[in-house]
């Protein structure tokens, strides 16, 4: 039985950049279930840089493990911010119905349907890779899962009566994306990660459409950088809707949150 402590291993992970070598291969025997073979092949894939969360499996996620891949986006922790607060928003609201737009993995949607009683999910993604795992981890919960780009295949029937609209949509200027971290830049979606020129295309797009989606006093909340919140906050307002930010300074998080009049 291989050993995770094993010197040569963590000294391995170690030289490869991972910061916490020891804990890693701690993770990494568990996903290998004991089989030495299949751990020095998952030891052999982050190595080679491949994101952790994609060699074993599953990401962290505000206390869940959201199943996760090869091709993936990764939820990143800054985002529990915006969860937290969009359960705040319909904690107390009986049977809410909650999309997750732009959904990936489908992390945001899962844990706000653990966390608030009797919550109705819908979550929606252009890529048929993430919704997979989507449907992995929101079905459980009841929740489902659908592709098609932005909101091209949610249910008509909840058109005008959504409580809450969550999107994680990719913010990155498009002249930054060279800047990320190799784990994000050459191993998860461009799509994912890529917000156009100045970060906030498809912020755009989620301003437009979700008016129509929204009932009157529902909420729809993005992730931006502090700069791009100024110029989000407008595009909201353009849209019809009352606008506020929230920020999150431990989790170095922005939250721009539209509201459509009651």
């Amino acid at each position: 039985m291989p050993t995770a402590s094993a010197p040569p291993i963590t000294a391995r992970l170690r030289a490869a950049g991972c910061v916490f070598a020891e804990h890693e291969a701690g993770l990494l025997l568990a996903a290998a279930a004991g089989d030495a073979d299949d751990f020095r092949v998952l030891v052999e894939r982050r190595i080679a840089g491949e994101p952790l969360e994609h060699v074993v499996g599953w990401a962290e996620f505000r206390g869940m493990r959201i199943a996760v891949g090869p091709g993936v986006f990764v939820p990143r922790p800054r985002t529990e911010a915006l969860v937290a607060r969009a359960i705040d928003l319909v904690r107390d609201v009986s049977r809410p119905i909650v999309v997750d737009l732009c959904c990936g993995s489908g992390a945001l949607g899962a844990v706000i349907a653990r966390d608030v009683a009797g919550v109705q999910l819908h979550a929606s993604d252009v890529d048929p890779v993430a919704v997979e795992y989507a449907r992995r981890n929101v079905e459980p919960l009841g929740g489902r899962a659908y592709v098609g780009d932005m909101d091209a295949a949610l249910p008509p029937a909840v058109r005008g009566r959504v409580d809450l609209l969550v999107a994680n949509v990719p913010y990155v200027p498009t002249s930054d994306i060279a800047l990320l971290p190799c784990e994000a830049r050459d191993h998860e979606p461009r799509s994912a990660l890529d917000g156009g020129a100045d970060g906030l295309d498809l912020a755009r797009d989620v301003a437009e459409i979700a008016p129509a989606w929204l009932k009157r006093g529902g909420h729809v909340l993005v992730e931006v950088t502090p700069e791009q919140a100024p110029m989000l906050t407008g595009v909201f307002e353009w849209a019809g809707l009352t606008t506020s930010v929230c920020t999150e300074g431990d989790l170095a998080a922005t939250i721009v949150i539209g509201t459509r009049p009651a």
